[in-house]
């Protein structure tokens, strides 16, 4: 029997964002495969949590052009962009606290490339007089990424409601973000 490696990967990242200590054991009965199967595929926790993080920066290259950062206001694209990475969030959660992945000599290059095409919008949003210029794009870039772990967290936690996901995520950033006016 062929293995679904998606499925398996979409599973794992499910569980791994309910229960971010989940052995190799629970992930392959959530699969519904055998934990052999499973290290088969993927030959420990490492290389398990490697393909979850390629799968990640994926969606996260998916979303990213889906948003159309380019088209209208910087305002509006950071808001199609959070609509559209809220399915990932949940992995990405809990690819943001796996210290490894942003370590060393072998972080993913995917990463670099979303930083930057997130914080070029955050930087033309800038130059466009929407966003407030004491706060770097990196820092804002970072502030999205947090909040979208956050959020995702407050939903899965039962602590926050799926609909109020992307109100609550933009409302906060953009509030702290866009430039006031100066009396």
């Amino acid at each position: 029997m062929a293995v679904d490696r998606d499925h398996v990967l979409r599973t794992a990242a499910a569980l791994l964002t309910r229960k971010s200590t989940a052995t190799m054991d629970e992930v392959a009965k959530s699969a519904g495969i055998s934990r052999a199967t499973l290290h088969r595929h993927f030959a420990g926790r490492d290389a398990l949590v490697r393909a979850l993080e390629s799968l990640g920066i994926a969606e996260c290259e998916a979303a990213l052009d889906a948003a159309r950062l380019e088209e209208g206001s910087a305002a509006d694209a950071v808001r199609r962009l959070v609509r559209e990475i809220e399915p990932a969030a949940g992995l990405l959660s809990f690819l943001y606290t796996e210290n490894q992945l942003f370590e060393g000599e072998e972080q993913n290059e995917g990463w670099a490339r979303t930083d930057a095409r997130i914080s070029a919008l955050f930087r033309r949003g800038q130059r466009d007089g929407e966003f407030r210029i004491d706060l770097t794009p990196a820092w804002l870039t970072e502030a999205l990424f947090g909040l979208l772990a956050s959020g995702a967290w407050m939903v899965q936690s039962g602590k926050g409601a799926p609909k109020d996901f992307h109100h609550m995520i933009v409302e906060l950033l953009l509030g702290g973000a866009l430039r006031r006016e100066e009396s």
